[in-house]
């Protein structure tokens, strides 16, 4: 499969943002040509931010796994389209052709229509990283059900939040997950979610680790059994047809945390973001055909559904999906798994290669990392210490490091480097993409103009125009959409984000706007002072909030993981403040510092410093629900230990 829209020089990519900046609605046209519709849309671009109205290729009419499975059948069938690596390293690898996957894709679409399903339902899943995880959301959009994957560590009553916010009628699970020493009794949960829900018809259970489940008559199914009764042959009249969807059609439901602590269903619609993934894969990647494509990421997760399955599926490519974790059964595993399938690009997140730096270099030792052509850096800022060992030891320094910014909203990356093309810098998210428009703005909405004392312009981070991939709604609730992402700035898309720009363009995220201390009258980026105290040689991670303080309003407290104690825990703390004094200045140094085990996390590596905020506020008992967290114990731990 040849990508013509690839941009393979700096001077490609500065004529393709200069064309989709001054005339948007042929620059898309002339990418979305590139994809199978069933009839050509009859507008590229509407659009209105103050209702806000995003339509991108109304009256197109596709099926966007079409696109992911059908049109490679031909020249890619016998291809790998996944390559599943167990959790147990001893377990037979899945290698699931573009054949097999359309077949099975197809087999399941049929089992959701014999149990009722139908277009415009949603449909939750809720699965480990297993390819029938795959399978399940692929069905989905086949048959234009909805899916809402939600991620197979959250709790009972997160899930059963997001089924009355869904009005689900059929859930997609296993009987239980492995994650690293841990069997998660999937099934189990559901079954606590399910308590009190009357709009569920059926749950549709696949067998995984063989836990013991309780199975409920007429609404409890197992998946083998569904399977049987589907043809075996294809094609027959009636069985895997793909719906026809209109371009604007809802593709998935995905919930992020909101400021108010309800999480909030981002929509994504299917022609826009089936575009937008493609043309950010192929691009920020320069993903070749053949190339084997490893994004660590759950499929719970926007970077699991965006560049595990739709981007990477788009485009022909081969994706390895990986049911572990980096550190089981012991701290070399992403390099076990890059030796043993030649992987060529690697996409994973700060948190964990700062957690891999923890165990030294011995588990990279004996380990092939040649075949290795790109890495990615997604989910948060990466510290400049963080690229660097990155950079260093995993891609031996001559792999180029695209250090990806987006968010669940932008179904895509919006702000990267594209890799081996245009230059990458530590730290720094450098160029939009094209298609992206960013501006800073003060705090009244207005355009930053002037540089700070540091030759910056610096403002909160918003976006002039649509991009094809952007969410359109919040589910159920548009008014929250518009006063979340469309009412704080007149005009604007807000993204929540603040950032540093130089005269080049570049972009440097400096973290959540909400995460900004106002210290004696100073801003202070919480994810400044973190990445300057994980400058410290006895540093792992760090995660800095703001408490009451008697003089300055806001004093900083930093928890802090760290490798030893070079003399005692006193000394330490000494040391670190004078890293931080010395990058940042004087003004920065955190007030308190307390040494932690670990931090309360999601899945997808966000720390959550709503817990670490109160805690250091002394609101011991209002940290809130902690049972979405990674490990809810550290949180008991970090109680024990405030200062």
């Amino acid at each position: 499969m040849s990508y013509p829209y690839q941009l393979k020089s700096i001077e490609a990519y500065r004529a393709a943002y200069k064309k989709s900046v001054e005339d948007p609605e042929s620059f898309w046209t002339e990418i979305a040509e590139n994809f199978k519709w069933r009839k050509k849309w009859d507008k590229v671009l509407n659009w209105n931010f103050k209702e806000p109205r995003i339509e991108w290729f109304a009256g197109g009419k596709l099926n966007i796994t079409e696109n992911c499975l059908d049109r490679h059948l031909e020249t890619l069938g016998d291809k790998p389209a996944i390559i599943w690596e167990s959790n147990d390293p001893e377990e037979r690898t899945r290698v699931v052709t573009y054949e097999r996957l359309h077949k099975r894709v197809c087999q399941f679409a049929q089992v959701l229509k014999n149990n009722g399903i139908k277009k415009g339902d949603r449909v939750c899943i809720y699965m480990g990283m297993i390819p029938e995880l795959a399978y399940a959301v692929l069905a989905c959009a086949r048959i234009g059900a909805i899916h809402s994957v939600i991620f197979g560590g959250f709790s009972a009553r997160s899930i059963a939040d997001r089924l009355e916010d869904t009005k689900a009628e059929c859930i997609i699970t296993c009987d239980g997950a492995y994650r690293g020493g841990k069997d998660i009794p999937l099934k189990s949960v559901i079954d606590d979610a399910l308590v009190g829900n009357n709009l569920v018809k059926k749950v549709i259970v696949y067998t995984r680790t063989r836990i013991p489940v309780s199975m409920i008559k007429g609404r409890d199914v197992w998946w083998e059994d569904e399977m049987l009764k589907v043809t075996d042959t294809l094609p027959v009249e009636g069985f895997g047809d793909a719906e026809v969807m209109d371009a604007e059609d809802p593709l998935f439901i995905l919930y992020t945390s909101g400021s108010t602590g309800k999480p909030k269903g981002v929509v994504h619609t299917t022609a826009g973001y089936m575009v937008w993934t493609n043309y950010t894969f192929v691009n920020t990647f320069q993903y070749q055909p053949g190339q084997v494509h490893f994004c660590t990421a759950d499929i719970g997760w926007i970077t699991g559904h965006s560049y595990i399955l739709y981007g990477p599926l788009s485009a022909g490519a081969t994706s390895v999906m990986f049911e572990g974790i980096p550190t089981w059964p012991d701290a070399g595993r992403f390099w076990d798994i890059v030796d043993k399938y030649k992987v060529d690009i690697l996409y994973t997140a700060p948190t964990a290669i700062r957690s891999l730096m923890g165990y030294g270099l011995d588990p990279i030792k004996d380990k092939d990392l040649s075949s290795l052509k790109v890495l990615g850096s997604v989910g948060e800022p990466i510290n400049e210490e963080a690229w660097n060992w990155y950079n260093e030891h995993i891609g031996k320094k001559r792999c180029p490091i695209v250090d990806t910014w987006w968010q669940t909203e932008n179904g895509g990356i919006l702000i990267s480097n594209l890799a081996g093309v245009t230059p990458s810098r530590p730290s720094w998210a450098t160029l939009p993409l094209p298609g992206v428009q960013p501006v800073l703005v003060d705090e009244n909405g207005k355009e930053v103009t002037e540089k700070d004392e540091e030759g910056f312009y610096k403002g909160n981070l918003c976006m002039k125009a649509p991009w094809p991939g952007m969410l359109r709604t919040t589910y159920g609730d548009h008014e929250r959409c518009r006063t979340t992402y469309f009412a704080t700035y007149d005009n604007l898309y807000f993204t929540g984000d603040g950032a540093l720009k130089d005269e080049e363009g570049n972009y440097r995220i400096t973290g959540r706007v909400d995460d900004v201390l106002n210290v004696s009258g100073h801003r202070i980026g919480t994810a400044e002072v973190e990445n300057a105290i994980n400058m410290h040689a006895s540093v792992v991670e760090s995660a800095v909030v703001g408490y009451p303080h008697p003089i300055k309003g806001l004093g900083i407290y930093a928890y802090v993981i760290v490798t030893g104690f070079h003399g005692d825990e006193e000394r330490t703390r000494q040391d670190i403040v004078q890293t931080v004094s010395r990058i940042i200045g004087p003004i920065a140094k955190p007030d308190k510092i307390q040494f932690v085990t670990g931090l309360p996390k999601t899945r997808s590596g966000k720390i959550m410093r709503r817990i670490l905020r109160k805690i250091a506020e002394g609101e011991l008992d209002k940290v809130g629900d902690t049972s979405t967290l990674l490990d809810p114990a550290v949180v008991d731990g970090i109680k024990e230990g405030k200062l």
